[in-house]
């Protein structure tokens, strides 16, 4: 409570990842707590999940179910946390996941959902949002389940956000590639924006991907040392100009190297150098930038807040998109530059007339970049251009995201 209480003094907000998804079956624990399946399932074909070798909870009984709420309330209401992350929701909803045939049984209409664990969900959402304001429930869900995070009225789960796991898995695979080969995968990144509004996502570069041999995030990146924290500040720009919340693991926050190692402390040190330090910055200024600018947040789970300009330029492995706000001199323009090729005077179609101004450049000097930077007002011709009435010419960096608002 002092910790919470501490970090709200700070600013910060605190979310919680809970998880109604299994437990241990240790003997002091929940397991046979009086010596019958008092909260896990008696059929050990939904009662113990093969993955963890752990427990499942027996959702379709009442006393689990006030249990298992009333614990979610707790936490909100003794603790005062903004929110909880509900841990492996996908393992809670299929009767099939992770077993084999003959290891599940259908449920009443011969599927494979789990008709218990939906409508626990379902009244769990209920039951926290109509209690406290101002706080979220973030479903970690793996799959095209439908309607996650839609309202219980609407016949969604009730979730606020869910993670966008797709978007981590293909963003991740095209920038491990050298920057030579990304030409043939610039559907990779441009997938995530056929489905981008059918949830409301948040972009997770979670835990799970800096363990078990998966490498850091900053260990992934192709190329020597300078193209290595080119390509990090780039992926990190991209991800905060795209539509939805985002999350971050601790240490990627300025280039950790290692995998996360639970058993030490994060590699601090690291920051005494140039390059890591620079990643430090790059993610105070984009969280800044993500505050101060409404068109980055205002629409994100929109599709009116989001327009292409063009994602078609595979050979230049090039993007270009319109991040928009309830205002519409609210728009910003991001362009991105997936290889280390400087590109001047690169023309990009606008929806209007005017002038606009470089507000962000991942490669600026500060963050360890080259410099190459549009230091001017830039003017849009009445050219037409990429679909648009307007153009306009841009100097684009290196391995760089790059970020201009209408004057």
């Amino acid at each position: 409570m002092v910790l919470v209480d501490k970090l709200h003094q700070a600013g910060i907000g605190v979310i919680l990842d809970w998880v109604p998804s299994h437990f241990p079956d240790d003997a002091h624990g929940l397991g046979f707590f009086d010596g019958s399946n008092l909260f896990e399932h008696p059929d050990r074909r939904k009662g113990y999940h093969p993955d963890w070798k752990s427990l499942v909870f027996n959702y379709g009984r009442n006393e689990v179910r006030a249990f298992l709420i009333s614990n979610a309330i707790f936490w909100l209401q003794q603790y005062h946390v903004d929110g909880l992350r509900v841990d492996a929701v996908a393992s809670m909803l299929y009767l099939d996941y992770s077993r084999k045939y003959g290891e599940w049984e259908p449920n009443i209409y011969g599927g494979r959902e789990n008709l218990d664990t939906i409508s626990f969900l379902k009244d769990f959402n209920e039951a926290v949002y109509s209690n406290f304001e101002g706080i979220q429930t973030i479903a970690e869900e793996s799959t095209s389940f439908p309607m996650v995070s839609r309202p219980t009225f609407d016949g969604g789960l009730g979730f606020g956000m869910k993670w966008m796991m797709g978007w981590m898995h293909d963003t991740l695979e095209y920038f491990k590639k050298e920057t030579v080969y990304r030409k043939y995968h610039q559907n990779d990144l441009t997938f995530s924006m056929t489905y981008a509004f059918s949830e409301n996502f948040m972009l997770p570069l979670s835990h799970d991907e800096v363990v078990y041999g998966k490498k850091s995030i900053a260990g992934r990146m192709p190329g020597d040392e300078w193209q290595k924290f080119a390509n990090l500040r780039l992926l990190y720009g991209y991800m905060f100009t795209h539509p939805g919340t985002k999350l971050l693991f601790m240490g990627n926050e300025f280039g950790q190297s290692a995998e996360w190692n639970f058993e030490g402390s994060l590699d601090w040190h690291l920051l005494q150098f140039g390059f890591h330090e620079g990643i430090k910055k790059t993610i105070t200024d984009l969280n800044a930038l993500y505050k101060s600018y409404p068109a980055l947040h205002e629409k994100q789970f929109s599709p009116e807040g989001f327009e292409w300009i063009s994602y078609s330029d595979h050979q230049n492995a090039v993007m270009s998109f319109i991040r928009k706000g309830n205002k519409p001199k609210d728009d910003l323009v991001v362009v991105c530059n997936f290889t280390p090729v400087v590109r001047p005077n690169y023309r990009i179609g606008l929806p209007k007339k005017g002038k606009i101004i470089e507000i962000f450049n991942s490669d600026a000097t500060i963050y360890g970049g080259s410099g190459v930077v549009n230091q001017n007002k830039l003017t849009a011709e009445a050219s037409p251009y990429d679909g648009k009435e307007y153009s306009i010419e841009l100097l684009l960096p290196p391995l760089s995201v790059t970020v201009y608002a209408f004057l």
